[in-house]
């Protein structure tokens, strides 16, 4: 998908996921005194593309940048701002020992079967980068534990540790003036480290902790933003399955009976499918 601009609210513009090469929503959240960069982009070209867009339609450049998780396409752009940065402790030591990695072509492989990048990643850093590829770390400078609040002048940014199956530092990002709330990929299932699963109980955890906020517009970084009712539409059939497999655990057979009659389908749509597998693999 091209990428597009949006003004989403009247103090949050974002920059549209590109799934050719797994780059995240970014954003940028315009306060009276600074702006703050949701998430660092999947590389330095991703960066740029967001800085000169910014330029063009006449914002403010960031001042700071604020991660939701460690992973490649969340990060890897760091080091194109230079700017302070806030993020989770756990995703401050994930950068630390990211820096001393093999990056090239076989090393790639190497951390593939080592389960801390998949073989999806490897495609997709191949594509963003090409053959010739230098990937500089940056440590966070700020560093924080539970939850922390972003004063960017007449707007209020609350960063908060939700941990999941995706990432455990994975983090939201509340602008409270505006209603947002950002869930980086905090409600999706693990990628790293074996097959993909989801524990349903956390799952449903998380899903009621977004709930709570009941905000105007979710985003998802690798979505497209939805109002609340949207968004809780969008879920119902995921609520749905993550609470049959908390009851019926690892039963296969009855847990696609319930969805099956619960949507009244005689077949699940094909990401519902995968959806049971995840969750089924995640009572294990």
């Amino acid at each position: 998908m091209k990428h597009k601009f949006q003004l989403l609210s009247p103090h949050i513009l974002i920059m549209h996921a590109e799934p050719e090469t797994d780059r995240p929503i970014l954003a940028a959240i315009l306060g009276e005194r600074r702006t703050l960069l949701l998430d660092a982009g999947n590389s330095p070209a991703h960066a740029e593309l967001f800085r000169k867009e910014l330029s063009e339609y006449g914002y403010r450049q960031p001042d700071m940048i604020a991660l939701t998780h460690w992973h490649w396409d969340h990060t890897f752009g760091l080091s194109a701002w230079d700017l302070p940065t806030v993020a989770h402790e756990g995703t401050a030591e994930a950068l630390t020992r990211l820096s001393g990695l093999d990056w090239s072509d076989e090393g790639l492989e190497g951390l593939a079967a080592q389960g801390i990048i998949s073989d999806e990643s490897i495609l997709h850093i191949r594509k963003e980068y090409g053959s010739r590829r230098t990937i500089r770390f940056m440590k966070p400078d700020i560093v924080f534990a539970d939850r922390i609040t972003i004063d960017l002048g007449g707007i209020t940014c609350e960063l908060n540790h939700v941990g999941g199956d995706h990432s455990a530092d994975s983090c939201v990002l509340y602008v409270k003036e505006d209603n947002v709330l950002f869930l980086g990929d905090a409600l999706g299932p693990s990628i790293y480290g074996g097959p993909r699963q989801y524990s349903s109980t956390g799952f449903l955890k998380l899903l009621n902790l977004a709930y709570r906020y009941d905000a105007q517009w979710y985003v998802e970084s690798h979505g497209v933003p939805m109002s609340g009712v949207e968004f809780r539409a969008d879920l119902a059939s995921w609520e749905r399955l993550a609470r049959v497999v908390d009851v019926f655990g690892q039963d296969r057979e009855r847990v696609m009976l319930e969805m099956k009659t619960y949507l009244k389908l005689e077949e699940l749509p094909k990401d519902l499918q995968q959806g049971v597998e995840y969750f089924i693999a995640g009572t294990k």
